[in-house]
């Protein structure tokens, strides 16, 4: 399995990309393509002279890239067995073993050229630890389907694939973007992808539920009906003793309103119906980028990082977090910080808005995530290093609720100037946090594609 971030073209779908674009910088002049390669990939009507305007370029979705692809703004996949660019991903996302062997999620055969998962957003049943769901993008019966998933009723030890996926039915061509939650007090699974089905257009979010540990899945309620939503997170107060016991948070970036700002949903029924999208403050920024969503399991607050992203590209980055007191009815901008260097190598070879980590793919801008427990909330993510040192990974901590940080402390301490990049962060009932990432100190004068490993995860652990 690989997480989220990469700039290559989808191989899985044929004629597919994640998030392909050839667009100028979004200070630049906009010069829409006119040729387009197949019309049937585009929502009918589609005038592609609007990418720009319509952020197409800005998201990461997988319906954006075959909107790009049709409009001639990117490449897409093709078959790995002949690609140098299948090769590149296969070599470059060999496993590694780190505190002991690695579990497969993907099981059962598997037919080229449709071998592709990312983006993993997984969950545990806290009352009963052997259930776990992993939900995510997977190429199987790309592009018709984008969604995947993967449970286990041992605790983590073996997994077993959901084959056929159950979510490419019920809410019209599911374009991915997973989310995964456990509602407590109703014992029920929801997965959460970009769905057609659920608007119009670059399609809204859906909603499946399971009550079996994952096993079987029905078709559940539209998260939001729109046309052109990103990058969704997800959330849910399992507190017996919060006032919002059973709340399911739902958070994305809305591409069809100006900016975009950061939009949240919640569901106080089970995911039945979910409430109107509070749409957060851009706080004097353009747009922000919706980067996590979480919360504090003591107090019921619930938090979301943001990021500026300035204008994308290489240049300058501003972490932001907001935070509700009451359930998500309101929002507040509690912190934005100060401008920082964005990570980066270069830019994706098709969509120059995006910062890439090697040469010219591995898309990504900085993005980290969250954590809080008891008013202390935690927040990690990526800047470029000194020099040539393309990325580092950094921590900042807040003591009261969001309001103010410390100084941002690097995790990794190697003395390299390669990447490190694309952090992760959990805090448990304790405080204890554990942080991990990718990093490539040890693929010191690393060709990707030509001789591995390049990079594996490292982590630090806090109590």
């Amino acid at each position: 399995m690989v997480l989220a971030g990469v700039c290559l073209a989808l191989l899985g779908s044929g004629a597919s990309s994640p998030s392909g674009s050839s667009s100028a910088k979004a200070q630049q002049k906009y010069q829409p393509p006119i040729k387009v390669i197949d019309p049937t990939l585009l929502p009918p009507g589609f005038d592609c002279s609007q990418i720009h305007e319509l952020g197409i370029d800005r998201q990461e979705n997988f319906r954006a890239g075959l909107i790009m692809i049709a409009c001639d703004a990117a490449e897409g996949g093709s078959a790995p067995n002949v690609s140098l660019l299948s090769r590149l991903w296969q070599r470059l996302f060999a496993p590694f073993v780190y505190g002991g062997t690695d579990v497969d999620l993907i099981t059962g055969a598997e037919t080229s050229p449709h071998v592709t998962q990312s983006e993993t957003f997984s969950w545990a049943n806290p009352d009963n630890l052997n259930q776990i769901v992993v939900a995510y993008n997977d190429s199987r019966t790309a592009s018709s389907n984008y969604s995947g998933a993967s449970y286990s009723s041992d605790g983590g030890l073996t997994f077993t694939r959901l084959n056929p996926s159950p979510f490419a039915t019920g809410h019209g061509t599911n374009f991915g973007d997973p989310v995964v939650l456990y509602n407590r007090p109703n014992a029920t699974w929801h997965a959460i992808f970009l769905a057609s089905g659920c608007g119009s257009f670059n399609a809204g979010i859906g909603d499946w539920t399971s009550t079996d540990g994952g096993v079987t899945w029905a078709v559940g309620a539209c998260v939001h009906n729109s046309s052109n939503d990103d990058r969704e997170s997800g959330w849910s107060d399992m507190n017996p003793s919060s006032a919002f016991y059973g709340r399911m948070y739902v958070s994305f970036n809305n591409f069809a309103i100006a900016g975009p700002p950061i939009s949240v949903t919640f569901s106080t029924d089970n995911g039945a119906t979910w409430s109107a999208p509070q749409n957060l403050p851009l706080g004097g920024a353009s747009s922000v980028r919706d980067v996590q969503i979480t919360g504090d399991l003591f107090t019921g607050d619930v938090y979301v990082a943001g990021m500026n992203e300035m204008g994308g590209g290489l240049g300058n980055r501003a972490n932001m977090i907001y935070r509700s007191t009451d359930g998500g009815a309101t929002w507040a901008l509690t912190y934005t910080g100060p401008p920082f260097a964005g990570p980066g190598s270069g830019l994706c070879s098709n969509n120059s808005y995006f910062a890439s980590m090697f040469g010219t793919y591995w898309r990504h801008m900085g993005w980290g995530e969250p954590a809080a427990l008891n008013h202390v909330v935690h927040c990690v993510y990526a800047q470029h290093g000194a020099g040539a040192d393309p990325g580092d990974v950094y921590y900042i901590r807040s003591t009261d609720s969001g309001a103010t940080f410390s100084s941002p402390l690097r995790l990794n301490t190697d003395a390299t100037t390669t990447a490190q990049w694309q952090p992760n962060l959990s805090v448990n009932s304790n405080g204890s946090l554990f942080a991990m990432w990718y990093d490539g100190r040890e693929g010191t004068g690393c060709t990707p594609g030509v001789n591995t490993p390049c990079y594996r995860m490292w982590g630090r652990k806090s109590s």
